[in-house]
């Protein structure tokens, strides 16, 4: 709606000349006008609050954020201090760990080293126990001024896993199988028992050929029992056998071992009464590592 304006002109009177008359022109409203802005108040009036809502509505929602902001600045700050003090209390225990683990370490080597110097013990009471006087200045002679060293083996016997072997290599010194056996006992040992191709190519390797194809080692290997079956001087059963082929077992019931046959077939059937060098074999004093 267009606004209506209404001019009144004002004529003050004055002693001066009427060429100086000062017209002034002042603009009017008219009453419609006034009443026109009436509304206009009033809904202004009626906006009012609404502007307020809003405003404490903002500062509401502004107080909340900065609330929001602190406790975010908060528990950064203490997820920090809990991360700081589960790294310092990891590494602590990371270094407690390996510490731990290096002395159970230790503690298993030292078990270890102490198992196997009681296995030692035990084996070495053993083989004394073997004994009916056990010649202990023969097995631990003293060496200067120090006190008893201990050899696994004697002098003149070879050592080989846990055993040591004797091989009776007189040039003329031979015996039946019988009597070769007695000198063994007498030594605190008995006729070789095989049990392994290893055992049987130390024993071969360590035989000599001599006299004639027929003379060998004697071995503690008979058939001269209630059975009739081969059998070793321990009353073992035969577990490996390395014969010499082609044999005729007529009356032959002892063993020799051939110095000049292949080493896993030297075996060879003989007669008891034959006389042959032989092998002694007893338990090492001291087992080897």
């Amino acid at each position: 709606m267009e606004e209506e304006l209404n001019y009144v002109m004002v004529t003050f009177r004055s002693k001066e000349q009427p060429n100086n008359l000062e017209v002034i022109y002042d603009e009017v409203r008219t009453e419609n006008q006034a009443l026109d802005t009436q509304p206009v108040i009033q809904e202004n009036k009626k906006k009012a609050p609404l502007c307020t809502l809003f405003h404490l509505v903002a500062a509401g929602l502004g107080i909340i954020c900065a609330i929001l902001v602190s406790v975010v600045i908060a528990l950064s700050i203490q997820l920090k201090t809990v991360t700081s003090e589960w790294e310092r209390q990891n590494t602590g225990l990371t270094a407690q760990n390996l510490q731990l683990q290096k002395e159970r370490t230790d503690l298993e080597k030292q078990t270890e080293e102490l198992t196997r110097e009681r296995d030692r013990l035990n084996w070495t009471i053993t083989a004394i126990l073997g004994y009916d006087n056990f010649p202990v200045n023969t097995h631990c002679p003293k060496k200067g001024e120090e006190k008893n060293v201990c050899k696994p083996c004697l002098d003149n016997w070879i050592l080989f896993q846990s055993n040591c072997y004797l091989f009776m290599n007189d040039k003329y010194n031979w015996k039946t199988w019988k009597k070769s056996r007695e000198v063994c006992r007498q030594q605190n040992s008995d006729l070789v028992v095989i049990e392994s191709q290893e055992e049987q190519e130390f024993v071969s390797n360590h035989t000599e050929d001599y006299n004639d194809a027929n003379h060998g080692y004697w071995i503690g290997l008979n058939n001269n029992n209630v059975k009739e079956t081969w059998m070793w001087v321990d009353g073992s059963n035969i577990t490996v056998t390395y014969w010499k082929p082609q044999q005729y077992s007529y009356i032959m019931t002892c063993v020799l071992s051939l110095g000049r046959a292949d080493p896993l077939a030297s075996w060879h059937k003989s007669s008891c009464e034959m006389k042959n060098r032989w092998i002694c074999e007893t338990r090492a004093l001291i087992k080897p590592d």
